[in-house]
Formats: C-alpha cells, structure tokens, sequence
C-alpha cells in the first residue's frame, strides 16, 4: 500500500512537470509567432539566450522565475500568460531552481481589469531580487501568514502580517524571509 502512494506521486509529479514545460513551450511559441519574432529578435528584446529559448520551446529546459519575467517583460505580457495551461481549473505552480520562492498563480491575468494574482512563497532565510517590470506595472504585496520584507529604493522595509503595500515595479524590487518558516504573501500585479 506504502509503495502505491509513492508511485502515485511521482507519476502526479512528472505529469506536473511535463504539463509546465508544455505550456511554457506552446505559449512561447504563440507569443514569437504573433509578434513575428526570430529566436534571435526574441533573445534581444528578453534578454535571454537564443540557446536558453530554444530549448524552452522544445520542452527541453524550464527558465527560472527570473527569465521567465525577462520573457514576460520583452514580449509586454503577464507572468500568468506564460505558466497558466490553456484549460486547467488547477492553479500553475513554479518554484524557482534555487528553491529560494515558489509562485502559484492564483488568478489569470484579466484583459478586463488588467490584473493577475498569484501567492508567493518565501522559504526561510532565502530571498528573491526581481529586474525591473515594464513601465505602469504596479505591485500589491499582503502578507498572509508572516513578517516578510521588500526591496525598494535601495532598501528593505517590513510588511507584518496582515499588513499590505503598493509600490511601481518598474524598478529594482524584491523580497526576502529572514525567519526560520516559509512566509505566504499575495502579490496583485496590475498592468495599465
């Protein structure tokens, strides 16, 4: 019985893992198609490698959280364009490969209200530097269950629990977890 539970999550697991480098694939190849871009017109406009796309679009490679907003910025789209499946009522995971955070989109990206909501975990003693978004991209951070900081004008400032802040994003910003628990917070992107 032990056995079967295991085997069910790893298969459970690999599926996951193959979904994501599927719609990571089909979305890139979507969002170069309509703009018309080359892999290497693509590379300039996100900053990342000609070799690091391809192999995203083969399924082959998933990007960081990092790249994957390096990708999101240069084509001018939403992070949650890039890791929601085309018709999964199951919310899209994507924890960063230094396992330092871990984003679950919570709400697509809306054309209507130009919002997308994901819930951002920080693991203990870890934190996340994000590059500047697109000029008009503004963040809401709440925090759920935890004290977390955030980067901002060469600075890290407190958010306790339950509190909330709102800053443009189109700057250097970040957050960390200097406690010994990982710390939930709810990020609200909002694009103009």
């Amino acid at each position: 019985m032990r056995s079967s539970k295991i085997t069910s999550y790893v298969i459970t697991h690999k599926e996951l893992k193959i979904n994501i480098h599927c719609t990571l694939a089909t979305r890139l190849k979507a969002a170069r198609k309509r703009k018309g871009w080359s892999l290497d017109k693509t590379s300039q406009y996100t900053g990342v490698s000609k070799a690091m796309l391809g192999q995203i679009e083969r399924g082959e490679s998933s990007p960081t959280v990092v790249k994957l907003w390096s990708i999101a910025n240069g084509f001018n789209l939403p992070l949650s364009y890039f890791i929601e499946e085309f018709e999964s009522s199951t919310p899209s995971k994507l924890i960063n490969a230094e396992q330092d955070i871990q984003i679950t989109a919570l709400s697509p990206f809306d054309s209507i209200t130009g919002f997308e909501v994901f819930q951002i975990t920080l693991f203990p003693q870890r934190e996340y530097i994000s590059e500047p978004h697109n000029a008009g991209v503004v963040e809401h951070i709440l925090a759920i269950d935890g004290t977390m900081e955030y980067y901002l004008n060469q600075g890290w400032h407190r958010v306790e629990k339950g509190s909330a802040v709102r800053f443009n994003a189109d700057q250097d910003h970040g957050y960390r977890n200097q406690g010994d628990k990982p710390v939930t917070i709810h990020n609200i992107i909002s694009y103009t």
